[in-house]
């Protein structure tokens, strides 16, 4: 603890937590064109999505702007990773859909909560948590979640009025209300959707203009927006109705500063206490904290380009995103991997263009708030689906495919639980399917059983391999008496099993129980017990446990000296003619059980 509590006050210490301190000193001028251009670039970008992410979640589109500046500033102290853009992303704003019903306390105090787990989770070194949830897990959740998100935006895309979000939800409205499709919104949603499809393949021209195209790719949800509202104002100024269904009008000015709500109102206008509010979040204030943490250091992997990501830093740069963010009502933000990408191909220098990026939402929720109110909400509904599409993994399944068709399983699983039940549980669902599967793995241990004759002598040779656990040492007791019960019935009696274990890793203290009652069983089928070559640590455990069974283990350079004093000892009556008779084996055997009652000891 006084090491621990020294290393606390060293500099480097100081360096680890606040990575800002490494680089700053070291910033050269040149890099602030170049983070500047990439913060403005991904700043176009956060607007656009702030808004969409912001409907998607159920609140005013203005939360979803609220959400997307503070990220910037806090990463730029915390973060280690100068690609990550921290914000509102589709999958959170899905999540937190059903737990808000519209009231946007729900979503603030949910942002300060799970920044606040996410800290504690960080300071606590526990970014281990995410390495159990595997790769056809989080493949499933994407797929579900991009399904979720994009199918409840097509009422929105054909000018149908729809509160629902869920896949199945969203398209039974659909087609239950497709005789309401407003055709200029049709047109309008359904043109957007091709132009940003189209738009994103420019890079992919051969021309010489490749830079000008690489800008016009990254900034077509800002182009599509500006024409959105571009032809809403033309088409309707000299109309007293509005062509297309609007986003409606965004509260002017900079979110206030204030303390998260621990209480709040409901549709009846009776207050809801803090704990009240914990029961309405649900399983969400365990679900989003984690994916919130999955989300974020996977980006920071992807982009980490060789170096070692520390992930705990990580979560307490993501964690001190929301606990800020959460005073300037906020939703729950995490790492952005569509933005992130745009910072990563604008050429960013280091975690700066955050800066610019929280300027620029700053300067457009001062200034042009009023403009956004002329928003399509088929434009918006155009940009959330064209991100799903793009969101899903499709190499990724076809890897899982090829490689290993049984993990299939968990990501099938997965998907159709996120999509049919909720993304919540369909995660859990997913963990606990993987878990099931190691669970088979270690009640099968790696254990191969021959039967073999020499020198006269039927005996079974088992291998056993790797680390044995409780899990596996019925299977172990049972399969051995087995095959020597069923020799028996076959007319060719069993006098001996050897189990070898040079390859056992480690055993605990239930499978030593086993491999005593094995012994005594074995008896009672008169036929012995031998233990060969076992890990020095894995014969200590059974040892411990009674010193007589130090008899079982032998230790021999081949199997063919083990045979030899197997014979020798089955040829005579004597035993101290026994132990003469091991030779170089037996000395072999009295010097490694020294060995053995050592370990015993310590």
């Amino acid at each position: 603890m006084g090491a621990k509590a020294r290393n606390c006050c060293s500099t480097q210490t100081v360096k680890n937590m606040l990575p800002i301190c490494s680089w700053l000193p070291g910033y050269k001028l040149k890099y602030l064109a170049v983070d500047f251009l990439a913060g403005m670039t991904v700043g176009l970008t956060a607007i656009t999505q702030g808004l969409a992410y912001g409907v998607v979640a159920g609140l005013p589109p203005v939360y979803g702007l609220y959400s997307a500046f503070m990220g910037g500033f806090i990463y730029i102290i915390f973060g280690t990773c100068k690609d990550i853009t921290v914000g509102p992303t589709a999958i959170l704003s899905m999540m937190m859909y059903s737990h808000l019903n519209g009231n946007p306390d729900y979503a603030v105090l949910m942002c300060f909560l799970s920044g606040c787990i996410i800290v504690v989770l960080g300071l606590l070194n526990l970014g281990v948590l995410v390495r159990y949830i595997s790769v056809p897990v989080t493949t499933g959740f994407t797929l579900a979640a991009a399904l979720n998100v994009g199918s409840g935006q097509i009422s929105n895309l054909f000018g149908i009025q729809s509160n629902t979000n869920g896949f199945l939800d969203a398209w039974i409205t659909f087609f239950s209300h497709i005789q309401e499709t407003r055709r200029n919104d049709a047109i309008l949603g359904c043109c957007t959707l091709i132009v940003l499809l189209l738009m994103r393949k420019l890079t992919a021209l051969k021309c010489g203009h490749r830079q000008l195209l690489r800008y016009l790719a990254l900034s077509r949800n800002v182009l599509v927006v500006f024409v959105g509202i571009l032809l809403c104002y033309l088409l309707s100024r000299n109309s007293d109705e509005m062509i297309f269904r609007m986003t409606g009008a965004i509260t002017p000015g900079l979110p206030p500063f204030r303390l998260p709500p621990f209480q709040t109102e409901d549709d009846l206008g009776q207050t809801v206490s803090f704990n009240g509010m914990i029961s309405n979040l649900g399983a969400a204030v365990a679900t989003i904290p984690l994916l919130s943490i999955l989300e974020s250091i996977s980006i920071a992997k992807a982009f980490s380009k060789g170096k070692i990501v520390d992930a705990s830093q990580e979560m307490i740069a993501l964690g001190m995103c929301n606990v800020f963010s959460s005073f300037f009502s906020s939703m729950p933000i995490t790492g952005s991997f569509t933005r992130s990408a745009i910072n990563n191909a604008s050429g960013v220098k280091t975690t700066l263009g955050g800066a610019f990026t929280g300027i620029l939402v700053l300067m457009t929720l001062a200034l042009l708030t009023s403009t956004f109110a002329y928003i399509p909400k088929a434009t918006l509904a155009a940009i959330i689906i064209a991100a799903m599409i793009f969101m899903v993994e499709y190499d990724k399944i076809a890897e899982i495919w090829r490689a290993k068709k049984r993990d299939m399983v968990p990501f099938v699983a997965t998907a159709a639980s996120c999509v049919f039940w909720s993304l919540e549980y369909g995660m859990l669902v997913g963990i606990a399917v993987n878990a099931l599967f190691i669970l088979e793995k270690s009640t099968t241990p790696q254990f191969e059983l021959t039967t073999q004759k020499h020198n006269g002598i039927e005996l079974c040779l088992a291998e056993l391999k790797g680390s044995v656990d409780y899990t596996a040492a019925e299977y172990l007791k049972s399969t051995t008496v087995a095959r020597v019960t069923e020799e028996e019935r076959t007319d060719s009696s069993i006098g001996l099993v050897i189990i070898k274990g040079d390859e056992i890793r480690s055993i605990d203290a239930t499978v030593a129980l086993n491999i005593i009652s094995l012994r005594d069983e074995l008896k009672l089928l008169r036929c012995e017990l031998i233990c060969w070559n076992w890990n020095v640590a894995a014969a200590g455990v059974v040892c411990r446990l009674q010193k007589q069974a130090r008899a079982m283990f032998q230790f021999t350079k081949s199997f063919a000296d083990l045979i030899e004093i197997v014979t020798a000892n089955t040829g005579s009556t004597n035993s101290d003619q026994n132990a003469s008779e091991g030779n170089g084996g037996a000395a072999g055997d009295s010097t490694r059980l020294d060995q053995i009652a050592c370990d015993s000891s310590r």
